[in-house]
């Protein structure tokens, strides 16, 4: 007679006694370890895929519905610069038929020891991983990455092959160091966008909470991707926050002030005196026209403008205009005339005071020193002190940006540029999220589309999100003379037929790097700082472009090095140099002071010549396209 149960059997009918030793914890633990992902209700998850189908179509229509009705969206052929830098890499081995074996031998022999160690662990072992994450990476924090048997063989063979493509780049000795810097460019590219991290089926957090949800997730990411496309006009624009949550001057850029002055370039801001008393010498900034001014005013508690304001500085504000095409001709010369020139001249004049102590971050601090070269070549002792936050003159080092700069791409760049007259702020945008992309690109693609939810309400994204134009000759300008031909450090750029001479410059300089910038690298500003001809106190802060800047006091966060003038490499000067917590707000400040002539009175908005116009932040900060 059958027993109707054997007791001495597992559940799969197999005798513990006919296992290998250690493969029953092995077994039991494989499929424990896939029992959490299973459908909770099927007949509610086979409604919800159709309606995911449903909605994909949307998404395609989108996609699609712009180019059918023939709207031509000029952009840069990114694909087609990878294709041939690829080529090129995939020339150097394929030219050596022992190279080429030697790197496919090395890539099947790790994969052979994952297999094997795969094997083992699903057997009971305890083996040590054949490939881990860079410290720092969070995309496999989910315990099943480790645990699952699946999912960590997915995650190790992920991260040999990109490690070994990366081998691959690095090791093509025979290509120039520019083409092997696209190469490994394009390659994390591609291989932060094929993260098993990034999609429902391969990554164990989002499956587990797909089917926890019966797909319900999916239905909703999808619709936020058909709003998405439609919203980039065809193209994916990822939303990095709940944008509906701000407006203009009344949560975010909420110093209040008036716009005293605007020309084709840009509107100049004087912000409310709120101290009895000011510092004699009135503070002028020049944000990067590449993104909004009001960076520097984002709400009160991290508001940089409001708290110069509050430490009693007039301060005066230049916000950049967002350009169409009929301003595709203004050139660099032209925001130096009319932004950084003309702006001084009207601070000069609403206050009285023959000099200005300046302010450039990003751009606006590369204009600012080559305005301050162009004055001293016209002997107009305008500036009183120069303050440069993550500005580089000198672009020999600058990082990855260099990537999109050469004389292929920037002359295709040019194309696109003169057919509409600007380049689309999108296109910049995404630039500098390619800069990080496990950052600022797959995180919000997981949570938006994926997971199906809205982004959290963060006035730093949408500031980033709020991008801006670039004219066409400006623009092209900017990336010919200075990432491509380095001209300003090296002495050859003219400006209105003046050569510029940065070593002419002799007012103070208060230059801050930050020492994980990916847009402006320390060691550029670093470099650059040597090269003006007066005192220049360098400082290295902490954190990036973005939060290593806007840093106030309060939030008591990263900290700043100081130390002697910048001699040797960056390395040798911040061995010496001393470090303090927080932030570099108040640092700044104090040098400043002594440099301010002493305290008067608080000024009023504006003169009978410059009377105020609106309310800050202006009609210039709220042009959307």
């Amino acid at each position: 007679m059958v027993k109707e149960k054997d007791e001495d059997k597992d559940q799969m009918g197999r005798d513990p006694e006919d296992q290998p030793e250690g493969s029953s914890a092995g077994s039991a633990g494989f499929e424990q370890g896939f029992a959490q992902f299973m459908i909770q209700d099927p007949e509610k998850f086979a409604t919800n895929i159709a309606h995911i189908f449903e909605e994909a179509g949307k998404v395609a229509s989108a996609y699609l519905r712009p180019r059918e009705s023939g709207v031509n969206r000029h952009t840069v052929d990114y694909v087609n610069q990878m294709v041939r830098t690829f080529g090129e890499v995939t020339q150097h081995w394929t030219s050596d038929p022992q190279r080429t074996l030697e790197a496919q031998t090395r890539l099947w022999g790790r994969c052979l020891d994952l297999w094997g160690a795969s094997s083992r662990r699903m057997m009971g072992e305890q083996v040590d991983d054949i490939a881990s994450p860079a410290t720092g990476d969070l995309r496999f924090d989910d315990p099943d990455w480790q645990t699952n048997p699946f999912f960590s063989f997915l995650r190790q063979l992920y991260l040999i092959a990109s490690q070994w493509a990366s081998e691959m780049v690095v090791e093509a000795d025979s290509v120039d160091e520019h083409t092997r810097h696209k190469a490994l460019f394009y390659v994390n590219q591609i291989f932060n966008a094929l993260s098993p991290s990034n999609y429902v089926l391969t990554n164990p957090t989002l499956l587990r909470e797909t089917l926890e949800n019966n797909g319900e997730n999916l239905i909703r990411g999808m619709q936020m991707l058909a709003e998405d496309i439609q919203a980039g006009g065809g193209n994916l624009l990822i939303r990095q926050t709940d944008a509906s949550v701000f407006r203009l001057g009344d949560n975010i850029a909420v110093t209040p002030g008036k716009v005293v002055a605007q020309n084709d370039i840009c509107q100049l801001i004087q912000y409310e005196a709120q101290t009895e008393t000011v510092q004699k010498t009135p503070l002028l900034i020049f944000s990067p026209w590449i993104n909004k001014y009001y960076i520097l005013d984002l709400n009160e508690r991290k508001s940089f403008i409001q708290w110069c304001v509050r430490q009693g500085h007039t301060v005066f504000a230049v916000s950049w205009v967002n350009p169409d095409e009929t301003l595709k001709d203004k050139d660099f010369a032209d925001y130096m005339r009319e932004g950084i020139l003309s702006s001084i001249e009207t601070v000069r004049q609403i206050t009285g005071e023959e000099k200005v102590n300046t302010l450039g971050y990003c751009v606006g601090g590369t204009l600012l020193s080559a305005a301050m070269a162009y004055l001293a070549a016209k002997d107009r002792d305008w500036i009183n002190s120069a303050t440069l936050i993550a500005a580089q003159v000198d672009f020999a080092e600058a990082g990855d940006l260099k990537v999109f700069i050469d004389e292929d791409q920037l002359a295709e760049l040019e194309r696109v540029m003169d057919r509409q007259g600007y380049l689309d702020g999108q296109s910049m945008a995404n630039v500098f999220n390619m800069l990080r992309p496990n950052d600022l690109i797959w995180p919000y693609f997981v949570n938006n589309y994926m997971r199906g939810l809205e982004p959290f309400p963060f006035d730093l994204l949408f500031w980033n999100q709020d991008s801006t134009r670039m004219t066409a000759a400006c623009h092209s300008y900017y990336l010919r003379k200075c990432y491509l031909e380095n001209a300003l450090s090296d002495g050859t750029m003219e400006l209105d037929g003046v050569q510029l001479d940065l070593a002419s410059i002799k007012a103070p300089v208060y230059c801050l790097a930050l020492r994980e910038d990916h847009i402006a690298p320390a060691r550029s500003v670093y470099n650059g700082a040597r090269l003006f001809g007066g005192s220049v106190d360098f400082v290295l802060g902490g954190s990036g472009h973005i939060a290593g800047v806007v840093n106030p006091p309060v939030l008591q966060k990263y900290q700043f090095w100081r130390g002697d003038t910048a001699e040797g490499s960056l390395e040798d000067w911040l061995d010496k140099a001393s470090a303090t917590p927080g932030s570099w707000w108040p640092d700044w400040h104090e040098w400043l002071v002594t440099r301010s002539g002493g305290e008067v009175p608080a000024r009023r908005i504006g003169s009978l010549d410059f009377p105020p116009m609106e309310n800050a932040p202006g009609t210039y900060a709220r042009k959307v396209y």
